[in-house]
């Protein structure tokens, strides 16, 4: 380590996070650009079941991170922290470069969703082993005292790694045209390139950090582990606070983590019906405005413990996910715009412009403004009707030619900007409880763990609370509200009922005292 303490930390941590930060991005642009992927490698034809199909495909590397926590954890307990997660960045970014050169399925048919599915198993297995090695490489330097504080810089890079995600991706699309970003080889490919570039900065830094003292300690003592997995779930106590770790610390987190931030960008979009632009930039905003949080509540937890302030921030999401997310509901509720606008009876009613995708039932005093990229209205009857863009049309101008519907869906919802504050803020509350949950639990879980075998008992529990418990909630959300469909907010209930029973089972069992001495 360097001779200056808080230099060679501030090292290790950008080394260890930017590394981290990457491996996030490549594991999240998949996601983020579903759609665009589930028309480029599945037939023509249904494109419900081929989105279905790109997000089992995208579900599929969460559910195999928990065996790449096994398979790297082992590397790293017995190889050491420093070449396992440097292999982990080797192949995420490999295959996430490899994603975007897969060719289309008009080019080479079934063999593109396989290799895509190939791929993103790699990149589930190389995420499963990146996390525990970051998180353990800088606790076992961190100093006593600042192990929350310096740990909490490794908890900022998934949330910064989907920001990075989500600006990318806007600023390649808002350069360009729909069809040429949605083409075969178009704009959606760039973000996936972009990873090699990113992937190749970080292993240069990577290359030059230093063994984790005290897995060199162990190593010339000779009393490194010789078979991690066995004495992590093989010995009934460690096997124990594996369970508490997953059932009472980070499934509950999980859930926090991906409702507050990858199913509020869902629910805006699917159920709520915001404008595509404007909702990823809500999400910016929040992100951007939340994300220092993590390193306040790591700081936190140093001065007053790791436990309560973790639960405290799923018990919040337990109490107000209902509300926030009703409040979304109700605040772009088109009868609600309509009774808004008929009050201020203005002839523009700019605090209630949005664009409509499906014009169904026309109230004559509701005026709509058709953004940039909408050149004409398809009617019900497959007529199309041709407008100025960002003209604002009196509805009624065009009564006679819509069909008339009692129960009309609005789409590309456009808010003002006090609406688009107030989404941003609530938002931005919802990533707090993340902050909370998620920015102590790196030192939490490295004091639970014996250094022999910390890389594979802290990475399974992780992954599999992390990645499974949390990494499904956009999918689980989505069916409950599939198949009820009365009650728009039933797939809150999962994230809300494994969050409570998570409180419950930490707050019974889990210790609020720091481990200052890790080097055990």
């Amino acid at each position: 380590m360097s001779s200056n303490p808080v230099k060679g930390i501030g090292k290790i941590i950008f080394s260890s996070s930017l590394g981290t930060l990457i491996e996030w991005y490549d594991f999240y642009i998949f996601g983020m650009l579903a759609k665009t992927i589930s028309i480029q490698f599945f037939p023509e034809g249904n494109n419900t079941a081929a989105l279905l199909s790109t997000l089992a495909i995208f579900a599929a590397g969460f559910l195999v991170r928990p065996f790449g926590a096994l398979v790297f954890g082992r590397l790293g307990d017995l190889i050491g922290r420093k070449y396992t997660f440097l292999l982990t960045l080797i192949l995420m970014g490999g295959s996430t470069f490899l994603i975007g050169l897969v060719p289309g399925y008009k080019a080479i048919g079934i063999a593109a969703p396989l290799l895509v599915l190939f791929l993103r198993l790699i990149q589930g297995l190389a995420l499963g082993g990146e996390y525990g090695g970051a998180a353990t490489y800088v606790a076992e330097h961190a100093p006593k005292g600042k192990r929350g504080y310096y740990t909490s810089w490794i908890q900022t890079t998934a949330t910064l790694g989907l920001f990075v995600a989500l600006g990318i991706i806007m600023l390649v699309k808002t350069n360009m045209s729909d069809a040429a970003f949605n083409a075969q080889w178009g704009g959606w490919r760039y973000p996936f390139w972009i990873s090699i570039l990113l992937v190749g900065v970080s292993i240069y830094i990577r290359l030059k950090m230093h063994e984790s003292p005290l897995f060199v300690a162990l190593k010339k003592e000779g009393t490194t582990s010789t078979n991690p997995i066995k004495e992590s779930f093989g010995h009934k106590a460690n096997f124990k606070m594996v369970l508490l770790a997953l059932f009472g610390a980070v499934m509950g987190q999980g859930v926090i983590w991906y409702t507050g931030q990858f199913y509020a960008q869902s629910f805006l979009e699917n159920t709520v019906k915001l404008d595509f632009i404007q909702n990823r930039e809500i999400l910016l905003w929040a992100i951007g405005l939340a994300t220092p949080f993590f390193l306040f509540f790591g700081w936190l937890s140093d001065k007053v413990g790791r436990k309560w302030i973790m639960l405290t921030g799923m018990l919040l999401g337990v109490v107000f996910y209902r509300p926030i997310f009703n409040t979304f509901l109700k605040q772009t509720n088109a009868k609600e715009w309509k009774n808004q606008a008929i009050r201020m009876a203005k002839p523009n009613v700019t605090s209630t412009l949005f664009k409509i995708d499906t014009i169904s039932n026309a109230d004559p005093l509701l005026n709509v403004k058709i953004e940039h990229s909408k050149t004409y209205w398809e009617l019900h009857d497959g007529r199309k009707f041709s407008i100025t863009s960002a003209d604002t049309v009196p509805m009624n101008q065009f009564k006679s030619l819509i069909k008339v519907d009692t129960n009309p869906v609005y789409a590309d919802k456009y808010l003002s900007s006090v609406l688009k504050w107030k989404f941003i803020s609530l938002v931005w509350i919802m990533i707090i409880f993340v902050t909370m949950a998620y920015g102590p639990i790196a030192a939490f879980l490295v004091e639970l763990f014996p250094t022999k075998i910390r890389y594979t008992s802290m990475s399974l529990p992780y992954h599999i609370g992390n990645g499974v418990f949390g990494g499904l909630v956009p999918f689980i959300a989505t069916l409950l509200a599939t198949a009820f469909t009365k009650d728009p907010l039933v797939g809150l209930w999962y994230p809300i009922s494994v969050a409570a029973l998570c409180f419950i089972i930490g707050a019974l069992y889990l210790s609020n005292k720091i481990d200052n001495d890790v080097n055990d």
